[in-house]
């Protein structure tokens, strides 16, 4: 099958762009590699440079004319959106719209959409979350991703087009951006083992469904490859402290003699959840997905990528990459 990954060079794309091909799918990806990087892509992946909300983006995939998309691009950061919920509702509304547009008239049969299984919920009525929990987003991020399944749905009803929403949990593992607010796994790794100090905001008890990548990766493959058309969560339902979180990746990194001295905590951020957790047994009906791999593995995988990225190494075999035009005539 001819699939498209949009972020494909980013932290979870590029880890579907493997899935994808592990299964033996054509796979290019399109990402303005404003955070994605070239380096991530297998170098069968060819990829299109471009952003997701222009007609250069909409060109690139009808020309290509994808029979399934993974939508992956977004803006991630919570608190941004909080700051700047106009540009948050440009790429994660608009963006997917212009996706959507291009996907039906490119004759796509699927589009698959990243959404989120923490920010939608808000505080939780129950633990873990199912699907039918009430919708309740504190943050224009949770707010836009909710108003995209909406648009997903409604691309279902008026051209037959299958969507998807993946409503995932925490992510974390190999490749994920230790700058910034997202991604504590990846934050806390990297400061480990520069022999940094770590912060924790707050008591450090709020909890969070923390979900390996690759079981993420294997989530969309499964729904592109399925008949199913709807919305899943894709997480553990196990709610694991950002304290217990510090002292799991804190003796994995001092079993190979580094840092492992207490973490600062700093105050609260206003607005966080408390706690997060999603069910995914819906997944398990509808695709067979269930996570498998146990957090002290992934924490594991995911320190010994950023040991090779303290080390310099680089691949010596970069993807093709193409700019994409905006389509004439």
């Amino acid at each position: 099958m001819r699939v498209l990954v949009t972020g494909g060079a980013g932290f979870i794309g590029s880890h579907v762009c493997d899935a994808l091909l592990a299964r033996g799918h054509e796979v290019v990806a399109l990402d303005d590699l404003s955070s994605g990087k070239p380096e991530n892509l297998d170098a069968r992946v060819r990829l299109i440079v471009a952003d997701v909300r222009t007609p250069a983006a909409a060109g690139a995939i009808q020309a290509w004319r994808p029979q399934a998309i993974c939508h992956l691009a977004a803006q991630i950061s919570v608190r941004h959106s909080v700051d700047h919920p106009g540009a948050d509702a440009d790429l994660n509304v608009l963006g997917l719209i212009n996706v959507l547009e291009a996907a039906r008239r490119a004759g796509a049969k699927k589009v698959v959409f990243s959404s989120t299984g923490g920010a939608i919920y808000g505080e939780q009525d129950a633990h873990p979350a199912p699907e039918t929990h009430a919708l309740r987003p504190v943050s224009p991020y949770g707010c836009a991703k909710a108003a995209g399944e909406l648009y997903l749905g409604y691309y279902h009803r008026q051209y037959a087009l299958q969507g998807v929403a993946l409503r995932y949990a925490n992510v974390y593992g190999p490749r994920q951006d230790p700058h910034g607010e997202a991604g504590v796994v990846a934050i806390f790794s990297q400061r480990l083992l520069a022999g940094l100090a770590c912060d924790i905001y707050g008591s450090g008890e709020q909890t969070r469904d923390f979900v390996y990548v690759a079981d993420v990766a294997r989530a969309n493959v499964l729904a592109v490859e399925s008949g199913f058309a709807g919305t899943l969560n894709i997480g553990t339902g196990v709610e694991t402290s950002v304290n217990r979180l510090y002292a799991l990746l804190a003796r994995a990194a001092a079993a190979s003699k580094v840092n492992d001295s207490a973490p600062r905590h700093l105050p609260a951020k206003a607005g966080e959840q408390m706690r997060s957790s999603i069910d995914a047994a819906a997944a398990g009906r509808a695709l067979g997905w269930r996570p498998q791999t146990p957090l002290e593995d992934g924490l594991r995988a995911t320190l010994d990528f950023f040991r090779v990225v303290l080390s310099d190494r680089v691949p010596s075999t970069p993807p093709r990459i193409t700019q994409a035009k905006v389509a004439t005539g």
